[in-house]
């Protein structure tokens, strides 16, 4: 069953609207007995993630990209994910997930097992979120003030943010786009709907999700074995299509580097690949090829063997994009 990743502005309400969906699915589960599925709820909280981490208002700008405490929360997140997904479990992702590479590294993780990902985005201005901040730092103070330990504000779901964090993570926000595959199907939820409104969207998120009119999720390509089609010239096709993704990818990014590249998929001028490219450095033709070449010797591994898939210039392609994007992330 899929993975539900909730995005938002800090202090968006996205903790109060998660808690509502894990009872909103439970009451849905639980009407067959045995449950049908498992249900999972993951966040910073649940795992103990201090929000300090994501914290880069004293850093540097040249090395921010290069956070570690950022990155390795996020490879715990990644982690607890994965341990639990499943055709059988569906997981709630509560938290920022603001970086859209992210997101992407999500859906591949759950296109990987056969399960669908979607987006719960949670709509709010930036004002109101930093009233709803500046209104528990306040209640912080407060307490500070009357002799009271308030709760630890890094790892209480309700405490705020220091104000530069919370600036930091605004401006660092990159909203989900319903036009991209790893963005969709996405389904809002904004701070003025009651509990009945947001059940309405839960109702639609679950029909999408676990109803019958639910699309089959194909494996990711890049983890089938394959072999050579009948005409022979797999490895022809897998040279010529990855040779022309770095081709675009060189004519198409800019000095600054930080570009988005599409990539036309092959005879369908409607939906093109996006290559995300690192924030702040030019991708050289000696980095892209010594990407193709490990890509290329993943996948002649397949040649020869029996009763396995073939990937078409389709295929290749989208697969070809996916593991850069995947190197791209790593290398950010």
């Amino acid at each position: 069953m899929p993975l539900i990743i909730v995005s938002g502005l800090p202090t968006s309400g996205k903790s109060t609207r998660a808690k509502q969906l894990y009872e909103y699915l439970d009451n849905k589960i639980n009407t067959t007995t045995p449950p049908k599925y498992r249900l999972h709820l993951i966040s910073d909280q649940t795992l103990s993630i201090n929000r300090s981490v994501y914290d880069l208002s004293s850093v540097p700008a040249h090395v921010r990209s290069a956070n570690a405490s950022e990155k390795d929360a996020r490879a715990t997140i990644y982690g607890a994910v994965k341990r639990v997904l499943s055709d059988k479990d569906i997981v709630i992702l509560d938290g920022l997930n603001y970086i859209k590479g992210w997101r992407y590294q999500l859906h591949c993780e759950a296109k990987a097992v056969r399960t669908a990902s979607c987006i719960l985005q949670i709509g709010c201005s930036k004002e109101r979120s930093k009233e709803v901040n500046d209104t528990r730092l306040q209640k912080q103070t407060d307490l500070l003030l009357a002799g009271k330990e308030p709760a630890d504000g890094a790892t209480d779901a309700e405490g705020p943010y220091e104000p530069a964090n919370w600036e930091n993570l605004v401006f660092r926000y990159e909203e989900p786009n319903p036009m991209t595959r790893w963005d969709s199907p996405l389904f809002p939820v904004i701070w003025e709907d009651d509990l009945e409104q947001a059940q309405k969207a839960f109702a639609q998120l679950w029909d999408a999700i676990a109803g019958e009119g639910r699309k089959p999720i194909k494996p990711n390509q890049a983890t089938v074995q394959r072999s050579r089609d009948a005409g022979g010239d797999y490895l022809y096709t897998l040279d010529r299509e990855t040779q022309d993704v770095v081709r675009r990818i060189l004519d198409q990014q800019s000095d600054e580097g930080g570009d988005e590249v599409s990539i036309p998929q092959v005879n369908d001028a409607s939906e093109a690949l996006l290559v995300e490219l690192p924030t702040g450095k030019k991708v050289g033709l000696p980095q892209l090829q010594r990407l193709r070449r490990a890509y290329l010797a993943l996948n002649r591994g397949g040649i020869g063997l029996e009763n396995v898939g073939n990937m078409g210039p389709a295929q290749i392609r989208e697969s070809f994009v996916g593991y850069l994007n995947d190197a791209f992330e790593k290398d950010s």
